[in-house]
């Protein structure tokens, strides 16, 4: 976490008594902070993972390769403005921004990298489906959803919603990887999925997934942006970060947000400026391209199969941090 902030002192605490007065206190997500910490001059950060993540899940507690610090709020929060909302309505893109963007999305569609870059199986698109709608599920207990989806906020809500207003398409349901590895807790009646879509998909890769549907529809999931990246129709039924800049379909639009975004003008904010890299093998900060090339050497070494070391580690971290 250090590398985040060069050239400052980082220190760790477990009580917030002893933060002192007038320094910067860095938090993970959305974690409250009371009230007198503001009184004490005490300046507030957040941090989460970043888009280009790691190969395997979070929940199974492996580092992440990026990380965005947001003095703000937080990208996923559609309550107020984060660092990333005001970057990418400010910002004026260079020429040479855009083509770095442009570039840099080829690299990621081409190379099929997503967030977590996990599955192994594969699907294939049904034979005589004329359109095909992914709808990828998210953890539900997420502060994304508590802050980003003043509407539906239920997966099954979700499919319910997609189902009605697309009756004749073929809906395919993808539940979340953590959900799936038994990390993360099932959404409510979650069990019903079936009813509503046509068919449930588990450990697939979400590359694979976006190239063989024309839509994608999400709460707030950045599945939603992978998609963009790869030129499908997106609709969303929450807030994410990449709504609101005329490049989705948004059931709920966010006001606020009035430019109308390129979808390199969006890579360019939420891939290249607003993150940090961290090197996994060298203890530094690197350019999103040299994070590129260190997750794709990570994935080559590891697959896209969990071990079955990490499928035991499952079993130890379900009995001693449980299910939420």
């Amino acid at each position: 976490m250090s590398l985040c902030f060069p050239e400052q002192e980082v220190r760790f605490v477990r009580d917030l008594r002893a933060v002192p007065d007038k320094a910067t206190l860095a938090v993970w997500g959305m974690r409250a902070i009371p009230d007198n910490i503001a009184a004490r001059g005490i300046g507030i950060v957040r941090l989460e993972d970043g888009f280009l993540r790691s190969v395997g899940l979070g929940a199974d507690l492996i580092r992440p390769l990026s990380w965005v610090v947001d003095r703000r709020g937080m990208y996923y929060d559609a309550t107020r403005p984060s660092d990333l909302e005001v970057l990418l309505s400010q910002t004026e893109f260079t020429d040479a921004m855009l083509a770095r963007a442009a570039a840099l999305r080829g690299r990621i569609v081409d190379a099929g990298l997503t967030k977590y870059n996990v599955g192994a199986a594969v699907w294939r698109r049904p034979a005589g489906v004329a359109r095909a709608i992914l709808v990828p599920g998210q953890v539900e207990s997420d502060a994304a959803l508590d802050c980003g989806a003043p509407g539906i906020r239920t997966n099954l809500g979700l499919l319910q919603a997609v189902r009605k207003a697309h009756p004749d398409a073929y809906v395919v349901y993808k539940p979340h990887p953590d959900v799936v590895a038994g990390l993360r807790a099932r959404g409510a009646a979650e069990d019903a999925a079936g009813q509503w879509c046509d068919e449930i998909v588990v450990d697939v890769s979400m590359d694979e997934m976006f190239l063989q549907v024309e839509e994608v529809h999400v709460l707030t999931s950045l599945a939603g942006f992978e998609a963009l990246l790869r030129g499908r129709r997106v609709t969303c039924y929450g807030q994410p970060f990449y709504a609101g800049w005329g490049l989705t379909t948004d059931i709920l639009p966010i006001p606020r947000r009035t430019r109308r975004l390129t979808l390199d003008e969006l890579a360019a904010g939420a891939l290249i400026l607003y993150p940090c890299y961290l090197s996994r093998s060298r203890a530094r900060q690197v350019t999103p391209e040299e994070a590129l090339e260190e997750l794709l050497a990570w994935r080559e070494r590891a697959g896209r199969e969990a071990p079955w070391w990490r499928k035991l580690f499952r079993v130890v971290l379900r009995r001693v941090v449980g299910v939420r």
